[in-house]
């Protein structure tokens, strides 16, 4: 009888533990926001929470699937960007975690510094709003050219005021950049894409964004769910020692943890 009520209680117990256990998708960028949430989804299992990582492709659709309900967190872009989206479409979403900085780099196949940036030098930046903003304030903080400050982290090349060297700006999706360097002088790329693309941005990149950077990625979900159990035990596992001694040895230095 002993044994039957243990054998019971035991199947209890593994019942309740497959109940409690959570499904939830998560859209993230290609390159080492889907590289580090697999390594998250590792940990999670064990726990409970079942982590399936989404890959897309661009910047635009993650935001959109997550407030349509098709995926229930992403970890992809930074607070401007996030901001940006809301104010222009209306997003219900809210931050719950920073993860990782990622610096964009400016990269070149054709020159070996930016001293070699010759006038009338075509330059390739993202077409978004938050992440094109990003690439000509670096290029203002390398001294190439300067910027409205009125139009704050989101300036446009219509908002260069200083252009001595002429350049001449082409807008591209994010994720096409690194195949623009055949036709640009220079592209200013970020991380993820160069990662994805075979470059190391210590190595590659003639030029970084300075380490101060506003830009520190997060964690989103929708408006309502941030105080989920299941958000909680997804930020304590990316937030683990794990996850960042797994970050600092994959990376060595062009990835860094933001909390």
């Amino acid at each position: 009888m002993r044994r039957i009520l243990a054998a019971s209680a035991a199947a209890l117990a593994l019942t309740a533990g497959l109940a409690a256990a959570e499904d939830i998708k998560v859209g993230v960028s290609p390159g080492e926001h889907a590289e580090i949430m697999e390594e998250v989804a590792k940990l999670a299992a064990p726990q409970g929470l079942n982590i399936d990582v989404i890959e897309f492709s661009d910047y635009v659709v993650p935001n959109q699937a997550l407030a349509d309900g098709d995926i229930q967190a992403n970890s992809f872009q930074h607070q401007p960007y996030l901001d940006n989206q809301i104010r222009d479409r209306g997003f219900d979403l809210v931050t719950v975690a920073k993860t990782i900085t990622t610096p964009m780099g400016v990269y070149s196949t054709k020159l070996e510094s930016m001293n070699a940036l010759p006038d009338g030098a075509r330059v390739a930046i993202p077409n978004d709003p938050t992440n094109g903003g990003r690439a000509l304030l670096i290029l203002q903080d390398l001294g190439v050219l300067t910027v409205d400050p009125e139009a704050g982290l989101t300036p446009s090349p219509l908002d260069v005021t200083g252009n001595p060297k002429n350049l001449r700006f082409m807008e591209l999706d994010a994720a096409q950049l690194p195949r623009a360097l055949a036709d640009a002088d220079i592209a200013l790329i970020n991380t993820n894409y160069a990662l994805a693309a075979g470059m190391n941005p210590k190595d590659d990149a003639i030029a970084m964004e300075k380490a101060d950077s506003p830009y520190a990625n997060i964690i989103v979900v929708r408006a309502g769910d941030e105080n989920q159990p299941w958000v909680k035990q997804l930020v304590e596992i990316y937030h683990s020692p794990e996850i960042k001694s797994f970050i600092d040895t994959k990376y060595q230095g062009a990835v860094i943890t933001s909390w």
